[in-house]
C-alpha cells in the first residue's frame, strides 16, 4: 500500500483542552493520547489489533493524565489523532513524525509519503497542536502564572524481546531540576523509578519540552509509566492516586527552593 497524496486533507485537527481554568501551575500534556485514524488517512494498512497496540498510541496515558489533572486541579491538553499519522512529540523533519516502521511493525500507509502529504499532515495536525499548546502557555505567562509542563506517556513492558524492569521513568530536557525532585519523592510510590529511563533526551523524545518549556525556562518533566500498570480504568485511577502526591511534593520542593 502506498500513501495517498492527501494534500487536500481534512482539518485542522485541534488539540483537546480539559479544565482550562485549573488553578494548579501544572499543564499536563498527552501527545500520544489517541489511536484515532480518521479520514482521509484511514487505517494506514494496519490490522485492528495493530491500531490498538502501543505503536498507535500510549495505552493508559490519557486516563492517567486525566486522573492526575483532577487531583491537582490542573489543565490537560491531549492529542486528537494517532501518532502514526503524526507523532506530536516529533519535529516535522524527524523520521519518527510519520514513521514507516514502529517497533517491529511496518506502517504501509507511511511507506512512501510525498512532500505534499507531509505538509498536509503537518498543517492539519502538528501546527494546530503546537500553536494550541504554545498559546496556552503564553497566556499563562502573560497572566503572571508561569506554568509547569509535565508530559504523560506509557511504555511497553517488553521492547524488542527484552523485559524492562523500570516501572516509572522520569525524563528531563536541558533542566533536570523538576525531574530530580520527582525522583527524590518517588520512593513513596513503591515503584521502580529511574531517571532518564526507558528513554532520554538523547533519544529525541523531549521535543515538546524542548520546544515549549525550555525556551521560557519553565520547570518541566516527562513521565513514563509502564503500560501493564495502567491497563484498565481502575489501574489508571490507582496510579493517579499514587503519583499525584509525588508531583505535589516535588512542586512544593521547587517552590521552597525558588
Amino acid at each position: 500500500m502506498r500513501a495517498q497524496d492527501n494534500s487536500s486533507a481534512a482539518g485542522p485537527f485541534l488539540p483537546h483542552v480539559e479544565n482550562g481554568t485549573g488553578q494548579s501551575p501544572v499543564i499536563f500534556v498527552c501527545e500520544h493520547a489517541s489511536n484515532a485514524l480518521p479520514q482521509p488517512w484511514g487505517d494506514l494498512g494496519l490490522s485492528a489489533e495493530q491500531t490498538r497496540a502501543h505503536i498507535a498510541w500510549d495505552p493508559g496515558a490519557l486516563g492517567l493524565a486525566r486522573g492526575l489533572a483532577r487531583r491537582l486541579d490542573a489543565t490537560l491538553i491531549h492529542a486528537p489523532v494517532s501518532r502514526l499519522i503524526y507523532d506530536l512529540n516529533r519535529a516535522p523533519d524527524m523520521a519518527g513524525a510519520m514513521p514507516a516502521r514502529s517497533e517491529v511493525h511496518d506502517i504501509p500507509g507511511n511507506a512512501a509519503i510525498s512532500a505534499a502529504e507531509r505538509l498536509a499532515r503537518t498543517e492539519a495536525i502538528y501546527l494546530p497542536w503546537a500553536n494550541g499548546l504554545h498559546n496556552l502557555i503564553a497566556a499563562r505567562i502573560a497572566m503572571g502564572r508561569r506554568p509547569v509542563i509535565v508530559t504523560i506517556h506509557s511504555f511497553t513492558p517488553i521492547y524488542h524481546g527484552k523485559a524492562r524492569a523500570v516501572e516509572f521513568g522520569i525524563i528531563h530536557d536541558a533542566d533536570p531540576t523538576l525531574a530530580l525532585s520527582i525522583l527524590a519523592a518517588s520512593g513513596q510510590t513503591g515503584l521502580n523509578a529511574q531517571l532518564n529511563e526507558p528513554y532520554s533526551a538523547a533519544d529525541d523524545v523531549t521535543h515538546t519540552l524542548r520546544l515549549h518549556a525550555t525556551p521560557y525556562a519553565l520547570q518541566n518533566a516527562m513521565l513514563e509509566i509502564r503500560n501493564d500498570l495502567i491497563a484498565t480504568p481502575e489501574a489508571e485511577e490507582a496510579m493517579a492516586e499514587r503519583l499525584a502526591p509525588i508531583l505535589s511534593a516535588a512542586l512544593r520542593a521547587e517552590e521552597r527552593a525558588a
